[in-house]
This record gives structure tokens, sequence and C-alpha cells, in this order.
């Protein structure tokens, strides 16, 4: 079984240096990402919105598509592209976003922005080139947004703060470090070139950095920085703060619940090691017992996280009750041999976990990041 996973919008380090899958067969001589055009020449939409993944039953592992295959699956594929760009087309959850602080801030407790008090803060215009647009490289574009370090001076940040996590709506990350956003006008985008940017080009909400006036942040700061469909900017790593039915857990009561490890070459999109790596926390069952919840024969643990993909009502993160009670799942709070936090820039404070016995490859959601809370269903 081979499997074939295109990647999300904002997902840059997807692929593990293993034998070839079946998404480096298709992308092999392309290092970018690949998206097709939108109605605006110069921006582009990833090959695939959202985590899509087609499994393809092969005769072995090393086994190798055939031209009709590969044709098949990515006609498919852009099939299922055209329906979703349609449905972001159509979306009508843009007046309803809001972007979150949260993390380790002067109060520590979130702060929730719609569109429109973003609006009334983007005062700050930068004129730089924009690295996914591959048609005219050299093309200067006017963005219009709110700068980071105004937003910082608003809420506030702890003295032993040294970097920023900024999430977007399909899961992804990009941390950028404090020092460079006080120094430099990196902006969240709401305008190019006058325009509000739309979800099929990456809007409402968009991370720009000014590497024209600043070249020096190109190369630290390349193309996977400029996250799309931003929800969340992370302030450090945020406390432990983890409900599970209707009790809350902090990093001290977890720590008094059995700890187990783990040693398991991650699906976490980004910014882990490709190798096996330990980690250490807590079963997923062990938690649901401390609350006082019985799971179900036939239930099942809904898991969601921060980005608005592990919180989708019509595509939850489901754990079978009898996946979690026979194998190791794991709310995984520290990594590697050192037993390090995982912090903000990784997915931490919280991370779900699985051992091999219990991965799912048709969704690998499961391995989601900034985990919040656990519910118990039928």
């Amino acid at each position: 079984m081979i499997e074939l996973q295109f990647p999300v919008i904002n997902g840059f380090t997807l692929i593990k240096k293993k034998p070839l899958t079946m998404l480096q067969l298709l992308a092999k001589k392309k290092r970018k990402r690949e998206m097709p055009k939108t109605m605006h020449s110069f921006m582009y939409i990833p090959l695939a919105l959202g985590m899509l993944n087609i499994v393809a039953p092969l005769t072995g592992c090393t086994s190798r598509p055939t031209s009709a295959e590969l044709d098949a699956w990515r006609q498919e594929a852009i099939a299922q592209n055209a329906a979703r760009i349609a449905n972001l087309q159509s979306d009508k959850s843009k007046n309803d976003w809001q972007f979150v602080i949260q993390g380790q801030t002067s109060t520590n407790q979130p702060v929730v922005l719609s569109l429109s008090k973003l609006e009334a803060l983007a005062t700050t215009t930068i004129q730089t080139k924009e690295p996914h647009n591959t048609n005219t490289p050299n093309a200067i574009f006017n963005f219009r947004g709110v700068s980071v370090s105004t937003l910082l001076n608003e809420v506030g940040v702890a003295p032993t703060v040294r970097e920023v996590t900024f999430v977007a709506r399909d899961g992804f990350r990009a941390t950028v470090s404090l020092a460079d956003l006080r120094q430099y006008p990196i902006i969240i985008a709401l305008e190019r070139n006058g325009k509000k940017i739309s979800r099929s080009e990456g809007g409402p909400l968009y991370l720009v950095f000014p590497q024209t006036q600043f070249p020096q942040l190109q190369q630290k700061y390349p193309d996977r920085f400029w996250a799309f469909y931003l929800t969340d900017m992370v302030v450090g790593t945020e406390p432990i703060q983890l409900k599970v039915g209707s009790r809350l857990f902090n990093a001290a009561a977890l720590e008094k619940l059995p700890q187990t490890t783990i040693e398991e070459a991650v699906g976490y999109r980004i910014g882990w090691p490709a190798d096996k790596v330990k980690l250490h926390g807590v079963r997923v069952r062990d938690a649901i017992a401390s609350a006082g919840l019985t799971l179900p024969q036939n239930g099942a643990v809904i898991v969601r996280g921060k980005s608005p993909l592990y919180r989708d009502p019509a595509s939850p993160i489901r754990l079978k009750a009898s996946d979690v009670k026979r194998c190791d799942i794991l709310l995984a709070t520290h990594w590697g041999d050192e037993r390090l936090p995982i912090p903000a820039k990784m997915g931490g404070p919280v991370t779900l976990a699985l051992s091999s016995a219990c991965q799912d490859q048709a969704d690998v959601r499961r391995w989601a990041t900034f985990v919040e809370e656990l519910e118990v269903t039928q």
C-alpha cells in the first residue's frame, strides 16, 4: 500500500526521506509547491486545499505505478481540487473570521480580534516581491495590514519569550523570532494592491515579510513562512490547559497520571526530526479515566485542537474506543531523550501521538498539534 498525499495549502515539509511515495513520484521534478492559477495571475492555490489522501493498492511497497494509474489519480485530485476551490469562493465564513492571540502575554488570557478590529489596526503598508508569485517573480506588490509588533505591544510579552508562532486554518504553522518581529515591519496582510485578499488567494489574513526592503529576510524566512489563512498567534508557548469532558487538566495534573513513552517516526508536518523520536506523555485512556469518564464499547473519543482543521464537526478527529483501550495513544507533552517540553513551534504544549499499532494511514490528522480538548461520544 502506497499513500498518495498531496500537500496542504501551507504544507512544505510533509515528506520524510524514505523510499519514493506517490507524492514524490508526481512532484519529483518540482521543488516548490504546485499551484493552479486563480483569476489573478500572480497568486496561486495549492493543488489540494485541506488534507487530501488517496490510498492506492499496489502489488508491493516497492512497486511503481503505471502512467495510466498516475494520470487517473492526477485527474481525480484535480477534480477534487476544483470542488474545494468552488467551496472556498462561496464560503461565507470569512465574515465571521477571528484572529486569536494567546500564550505568554501580559495577561495570559486569549485576545480575540474580529476582521473589523484588524481592519482598524491595519495601518502599515509594505511594498515587496511575493515568493508565491511565480508568473512575474520581479513584480512588486503593495500590501496593507497590521504590524505584528503593534499587536505584541497591545498584548504585552513575557520576558522569557523568544519567538512567536502563527497558526493557519489548515493546521500549518510558521514560527518567527520575536527580535525580528520587533525589528522589521512584518505584517498580517488584509489587502494586496488595494483589494481584499480572498479565501481562494490565501486570505483573509496572510503573513507577509518585507523582503524587498530587507533582503536578509528572504533567506531566513523563505516562502513556506508566508502563511495563509491565519487564525491564531501564539506568543511563546501556552501553558497546558486540556479539557477532558468537564475536567480541566494543567501540567501538574497530567504529571500525576501514569507516564508513557513511545518511539515513532512522527506524523506531524512541520518542525520535527525525520527519524524516530521519543514522545513522552499520558495515555488518552488514562486521562479519560481520571476525568471520571467511561468509554462506551462502541464509542469514540473526539480530539479537538487549536486549528479549525481539528474542530470541523463534519469531519472530526475520531478515535475508536477499541483503539483507545488496546494501544498507546498519547497526549504527548515532552519529547526526545532529554524529555524537553514540546514548544509551540512544534505544535505544543500538547500533541496527539500514536504507537505503530494504532496508526491509521488514511487520516494523518490524527497526529494533531495544539490539542485542547477530548470528548467521549457514542
